[in-house]
């Protein structure tokens, strides 16, 4: 049932951005901004975690589960460290995140070779 509930949140949220892309004139970096933004806020405001409990994988992966990390992140940094944990935690929350998608991406590079779409 967890993989059902994950399928159905990460769909809908996917839904939401490509009836953004097809509807307004919203460029995908846009959207991409707009979605971890709306994470943040969601999480700033307590909702998101309750889409996480919910959806869990399938709240996490997408953008505004980027959004929901870091704004977790800054909140637990702030209680631990006072206002200097508001620049710091958000950093060290999506850490691990940031780093895999970059020696992925990376190792990609190498692997394959890009060809241009002519």
């Amino acid at each position: 049932m967890d993989y059902l509930k994950a399928f159905v949140v990460g769909g809908l949220i996917c839904v939401i951005g490509q009836i953004l892309m097809d509807m307004t004139k919203l460029t995908p970096a846009r959207i991409l901004v707009l979605f971890v933004t709306l994470g943040v806020i969601l999480q700033g405001m307590g909702i998101y975690q309750k889409l996480v409990d919910i959806g869990g994988a399938g709240a996490t992966v997408p953008l505004p589960g980027f959004g929901y990390s870091l704004a977790k992140g800054a909140i637990k940094g702030v209680k631990e460290s006072g206002i200097i944990g508001a620049f710091t935690g958000g950093i060290t929350a999506t850490a691990g995140g940031v780093s895999g998608a970059i020696v992925f991406g990376y190792l990609m590079a190498i692997l394959f070779n890009p060809k241009s779409k002519s």
